[in-house]
């Protein structure tokens, strides 16, 4: 009888014990590309908040009318930014990137026009943040107030508070 209960106890503790190992995830024996992608599917998507462009909304610093491109680092290269200016209006004719991890933040917002739309909204470089992307949104922010500051004709630093 001893010999019965210690070997029950004993397959219960290990049936026990072995459940904690179990896939976590249908069809999958640990969290791997094939998880994280069953995770993706049903997780929002952080690059699809909608941009509302105001029509009518324009810079608050005199700018020259003109194309200006300004670059800005990233976090694995350069992102660059070009601007029309057109009666203190601007719209972002490009942004282009070198160097950025494809699939992260800042190459897909860039490649998406996530960021084009966002400068467009803020009519200027005073951008939210891209999810996954911090130190690619500090290069835009970067190369929209170089270009902003050759149309303004000022240095980049004093472009974006206006002075």
């Amino acid at each position: 009888m001893r010999k019965t209960t210690a070997a029950a106890c004993g397959a219960t503790a290990l049936v026990l014990g072995l459940s904690g190992c179990g896939a976590s995830f249908e069809g999958s024996g640990s969290k791997d590309a094939a998880s994280a992608e069953q995770l993706a599917m049903h997780a929002d998507d952080p690059w699809d908040a909608v941009v509302q462009i105001d029509p009518v909304k324009k810079c608050d610093t005199p700018l020259r009318d003109g194309v200006y491109t300004g670059t800005g680092k990233a976090m694995a290269g350069n992102v660059t930014v070009t601007l029309l200016v057109d009666d203190n209006r601007i719209t972002c004719l490009e942004t282009a990137q070198d160097g950025e991890t494809q699939s992260v933040g800042g190459f897909e917002a860039v490649r998406d026009g996530t960021f084009a739309k966002m400068i467009e909204a803020a009519q200027g470089s005073d951008i939210d943040t891209v999810s996954g992307a911090t130190i690619t949104t500090a290069g835009v922010k970067q190369a929209v107030d170089n270009a902003l500051a050759q149309a303004a004709d000022v240095p980049a630093d004093q472009a974006k508070s206006g002075n």
